[in-house]
């Protein structure tokens, strides 16, 4: 094949030299920045703590503490790589790394407290309690920034992972359009292996989105060789099963190349995910989502505690847009409409007014103007927005009432979209599933383009969260919600 030669005019030498010099460089550099964090943010941690619990001492009594302060940061990085928190599959993405981050914190808390119960030697639980914790809670802060610096190198092509990618075209199309609009992934697809039937021949497919084809599935780890990939992903198709699998491990551990395998289940990850041996035999067992039960309870205990919470502390600005609401356009201060919740029950949303009175009548005339490939109706000059509406729509205050739906139990701060009972009777089978859970304020499709985003990848997001639940999952969105909120990208 033309495209497998001119790959192969690379000798060994090249690929294994742009394989350590690729990323090797860059992830051993990056290991040693966070080591270097974690060290300086006990360090001041300690410094803290010893100045604020012994303020103008410097004694014999207070010396063994502050050899405590000098001897933590390494006791601190030990614990660290024992959590192997250094570990190279959870740099830049994942809850992963900031969760061994919060183990070790836990680990030398509790060893801290045990040696001086078991030896009843005296420790000044301010010191303990302050340096601690606030080491821990510095070096997620030290690491989350660490993070945002990799990703911004990612997003100019920088600290990248090169793989090649082994499947089906559709499957590895999707793929490669997944990892081109999300970066910070850090995995470049520099070619692509097909099936024999269309990696040769005369109608041999050459490039799958732009990626070259360097060869078939049995070609898959010479082209490794020959490219200088540091990855192979390999995705779910019946010719690569486990032998063909297992040989090509065999084939590419000699040059330290990751190998990575995409299951036939998508979109379903984390704890509902473990592999358990069975006769011999690693099966994917995949548990059943908990939608029900202790956490559920825990979830609506925690989110309606929560509203209830934001209700009364941005009463005064709550306050202020519904004066600006009222004096600046004719209608009413709130918005009212109909959507549909959980199981299908509907509800009606609370909103602030953004739209002239008369919107819902106007938007049969804008219908042919729709710019959303879906369901959905979004037009991103809508001429019915107002002024003020539209300040408010940027920064999603507008949606700053639904915390009442959140306290009445009607929606959760976290879910999928909440759709309009138009909308729903044109779901198709699967996409019911979204109803599946309380729609939320905010979601995977808040934080990853707002109504920017295909009427696809918002059915596809709402879906991965409905399958992926967690209180952790929520709080992470939750956090990520500012950083979307404040950008005011994808808000129309």
């Amino acid at each position: 094949m033309a495209v497998v030669e001119e790959v192969g005019v690379k000798t060994p030498v090249d690929a294994d030299r742009n394989r350590s010099q690729g990323t090797n460089g860059w992830t051993q550099s990056y290991r040693r920045m966070a080591f270097i964090l974690d060290l300086a943010s006990m360090l001041l941690a300690g410094l803290i703590a010893f100045v604020l619990r012994f303020p103008g001492m410097a004694s014999e009594w207070t010396m063994p503490y502050m050899v405590l302060t000098v001897a933590l940061p390494l006791a601190w990085s030990l614990t660290l790589m024992m959590c192997r928190a250094y570990q190279p599959r959870f740099i830049g993405v994942g809850w992963e790394e900031f969760h061994r981050v919060l183990r070790a914190g836990f680990i030398v808390t509790a060893t801290v407290a045990i040696v001086a119960y078991a030896t009843k030697t005296e420790v000044a639980r301010g010191y303990v309690v302050m340096a601690l914790p606030m080491g821990t809670v510095l070096a997620l802060i030290a690491r989350y920034r660490l993070r945002k610096w990799l990703h911004n190198r990612r997003w100019k092509g920088e600290c990248m992972r090169r793989v090649i990618a082994v499947g089906h075209r559709a499957a590895v199309a999707d793929l490669i359009r997944l990892l081109q609009q999300k970066r910070y992934h850090g995995m470049d697809i520099v070619g692509v292996c097909l099936p024999p039937a269309l990696a040769a021949g005369d109608d041999a497919v050459t490039d799958v989105e732009g990626v070259p084809v360097l060869g078939d599935f049995s070609q898959a780890a010479a082209v490794v060789g020959r490219s200088g990939a540091d990855s192979v992903a390999v995705l779910a198709c019946p010719e690569m099963d486990g032998v063909a699998l297992r040989r090509l491990a065999w084939q590419i551990e000699r040059d330290d190349v990751e190998l990575v395998v995409a299951p036939a289940l998508m979109d379903v990850t984390g704890p509902r995910i473990s592999i358990r041996p069975v006769a011999g035999l690693p099966l994917l067992h995949v548990e059943h989502p908990e939608l029900e039960g202790s956490r559920k309870l825990l979830k609506g205990l925690f989110e309606r505690t929560l509203a209830l919470g934001g209700l009364l502390l941005l009463s005064p600005l709550l306050l202020l847009v519904a004066f600006l609401i009222k004096v600046t356009s004719q209608g009413p201060v709130m918005f009212r409409q109909t959507r549909v919740g959980r199981d299908g029950r509907e509800f009606t949303v609370l909103k602030f007014r953004t739209m002239v009175a008369d919107a819902e009548a106007r938007k049969i005339e804008l219908t042919g103007a729709n710019e959303n490939d879906g369901v959905l109706f979004k037009i991103k000059a809508d001429p019915r927005i107002t002024a003020v509406g539209r300040r408010l729509r940027r920064y999603s205050l507008d949606e700053l009432p639904q915390l009442f739906n959140v306290v009445r139990g009607e929606m959760s701060l976290v879910g999928p979209r909440p759709p309009l009972p138009e909308e729903v009777a044109q779901y198709g089978g699967d996409v019911y599933r979204r109803l599946a859970v309380k729609p939320g304020m905010t979601g995977l499709w808040q934080v990853s383009g707002r109504s920017d985003l295909s009427w696809d990848e918002s059915v596809r997001l709402d879906l991965r969260y409905v399958e992926n639940w967690t209180l952790a999952l929520d709080l992470q969105i939750m956090w990520k919600t500012w950083s979307a909120v404040f950008r005011g990208s994808g808000a129309y």
